[in-house]
């Protein structure tokens, strides 16, 4: 089943291309590893799926509902989460509360409902803090025992860890992930491996942007190649592997990186 489908979109940036009629369908339970040099349009693509950065031209469709010009918290309320490049926590509040905040906007409390405190705010808390534990518990010992603490004691790799966690509170049929690896090393990286396949397993379905190929090739249903912009190619990850399009992309980029 279709999941998400888009349709020859376009963003640009004071008449540059950062994309260029780029499309894509996303089935429901894919794992999609989304790659390319830096400066691709990767995140871009992420921006504009999440109604931050809206496209020129194009249609982004999630089921039956088109998103393109919908805000971020609709989008979201679509069933829509993403973590970010650069991490985005709340460094001040605890683990517990980050991960709260995740799923804030499904309640139904408004402010004067959450200023008396009826029985139903209590009961909606309440599960919200059952559910905030639910998801900690896939992190196993990292982050559970951590409740209290604030966002910004924790390792860098537990910062990635938390804020997957934040996206995964509100139960979106799809999660964005965007290079949730970095800066991790190999024994971090294989637990977000293991994370991504049983986040899938859990009936979510993933696009993940990713530079490390060996998570590419090994976690991928398939992978979709973006250079300057534009789609270069997509396949599996044996397809993509062979492709040579793909690899002057990547060995040209290093060409360039080396004569800059």
């Amino acid at each position: 089943m279709s999941l998400l489908q888009i349709s020859n979109i376009t963003k640009e940036f004071g008449g540059l291309a950062a994309l260029h009629n780029v499309s894509l369908q996303v089935n429901a339970g894919d794992i999609i590893s989304l790659i390319g040099p830096n400066g691709a349009g990767k995140t871009t693509l992420f921006n504009c799926i999440t109604g931050t950065m809206p496209p020129n031209t194009g249609s982004i469709k999630f089921l039956d509902t088109e998103l393109t010009g919908l805000p971020p918290h609709e989008v979201a309320r679509q069933g829509i989460a993403r973590t970010f490049q650069h991490i985005r926590l709340f460094n001040r509040m605890t683990v517990e509360d980050n991960v709260m905040v995740g799923n804030d906007y499904k309640g139904r409390t408004g402010i004067f409902s959450a200023l008396l405190r009826p029985p139903r705010v209590a009961r909606e808390e309440k599960a919200s803090r059952g559910k905030c534990l639910e998801v900690l518990s896939l992190f196993g010992e990292r982050l559970l025992p951590r409740l209290t603490q604030y966002a910004d004691m924790l390792s860098y790799a537990n910062r990635r860890r938390l804020e997957i966690a934040r996206a995964l509170v509100s139960e979106p049929r799809l999660i964005l992930l965007d290079e949730p690896t970095a800066g991790m090393n190999p024994h971090e990286t294989q637990g977000i491996v293991d994370l991504i396949r049983s986040i899938r397993e859990r009936g979510h379905t993933v696009v993940v942007i990713e530079h490390k190929m060996k998570v590419v090739m090994t976690v991928s249903d398939r992978i979709v190649v973006l250079d300057h912009g534009e789609k270069i190619a997509e396949g599996t990850p044996e397809q993509i592997a062979a492709n040579q399009d793909v690899i002057e992309a990547y060995m040209g980029g290093r060409r360039r990186a080396q004569t800059d």
